[in-house]
């Protein structure tokens, strides 16, 4: 079954920047944009085996920051992956501490840290939501 990566919050050019990159880590990934909260919380419902989160956040979701929306799924998904996408290294440690795996920034895209770092988290088993 094709491992599900659900992009968060980028714009289009982003999106493509993204699409590649993970479609370098996974041939078959099944790729899908949430663009406010609403939308993210059907897209993890359904399934999902990686988040990418943008680092700031446009209106429709609950809270502008990126860090902040992983900070509560993690209260609420305990096991879910995700990865914050920034060239700043402080919102990465933020990221991180929330519960976020190590992540990237968009300069870096297309290197080959980035692939294995998407190819690392999707090799992982899926994990389902905490009870």
């Amino acid at each position: 079954m094709p491992r599900r990566v659900v992009l968060v919050g980028h714009c289009g050019p982003d999106n493509s920047f993204l699409k590649m990159a993970i479609t370098r880590a996974d041939r078959d990934a099944t790729i899908v944009a949430a663009d406010d909260s609403a939308e993210l919380e059907k897209i993890i419902a359904a399934g999902a085996d990686l988040l990418l989160f943008n680092r700031t956040l446009d209106w429709g979701f609950d809270g502008q920051e990126g860090v902040a929306v992983i900070r509560t799924l993690r209260r609420k998904y305990t096991q879910l992956k995700m990865m914050l996408v920034s060239n700043y290294p402080e919102a990465q440690a933020d990221a991180q501490a929330a519960g976020a795996l190590p992540g990237f920034g968009k300069r870096e895209i297309g290197s080959v840290r980035v692939t294995e770092l998407i190819r690392d988290a999707l090799a992982e088993i899926p994990l389902q939501k905490a009870e």
